[in-house]
């Protein structure tokens, strides 16, 4: 069902790159191709059937990655990672899982956020309030450089503090005073007229 659509929008892509002289086609090699067509023969998802294809539709059609993308509907890196993958193995080499995600933009590692905020755990531990601008700013002198805000209460959090909320009721309030003028207020009060004749 996928390929009969495949065709016709192939065609217009390649006349349409031809036509502009866009950049060069994927380079796939034989052994590519024969793992992509048994990627796609065993393909049990639609994430299988589209690493597959994005082999054998630039191989059979001559187009590029970015017309590969736009007709898979996937995203550009996601086709020259597929590519890549695919070469590994069809070139016997492994691909490395568990190589995406983490902490790629991190100021400090956990370690080193733990140690930066001893003295301020001391510190509240003592009785102090934790408050965030001296710690932004001491965190500022420390890396050399502007950070938002933010980056203090992610921090923060990652470490197990949290944001201390007013309690319900004011430290000073009395309740013996409440309970007096509940008993002897007016039960009803009554808008005055607003206007006066």
């Amino acid at each position: 069902m996928y390929f009969l659509f495949v065709p016709i929008i192939v065609h217009n892509l390649t006349t349409n790159r031809r036509i502009l002289n866009m950049a060069r086609p994927a380079v796939i090699t034989e052994e590519m191709e024969c793992l992509a067509k048994k990627i796609v023969k065993e393909a049990t998802t639609a994430r299988e059937l589209r690493a597959g294809l994005s082999i054998l539709i630039p191989k059979t059609c001559d187009i590029t990655y970015s017309e590969t993308a736009e007709l898979l509907g996937i995203s550009v890196p996601t086709v020259v990672r597929i590519h890549r993958d695919i070469s590994n193995q069809a070139a016997g080499n492994a691909t490395p899982k568990g190589s995406w995600g983490g902490r790629r933009r991190q100021t400090l590692s956990i370690d080193e956020e733990a140690q930066f905020l001893a003295e301020w755990v001391e510190n509240a531990e003592q009785g102090g309030v934790l408050i965030v601008p001296p710690i932004h700013a001491a965190l500022e002198r420390r890396l050399g450089r502007a950070v938002a805000l933010s980056t203090v209460y992610r921090m923060l959090a990652r470490h197990g503090w949290r944001k201390v909320e007013p309690d319900t009721c004011h430290p000073k309030q009395n309740i013996e005073a409440q309970e007096e003028f509940k008993k002897n207020s007016q039960r009803h009060w009554y808008k005055p007229p607003s206007k006066m004749y």
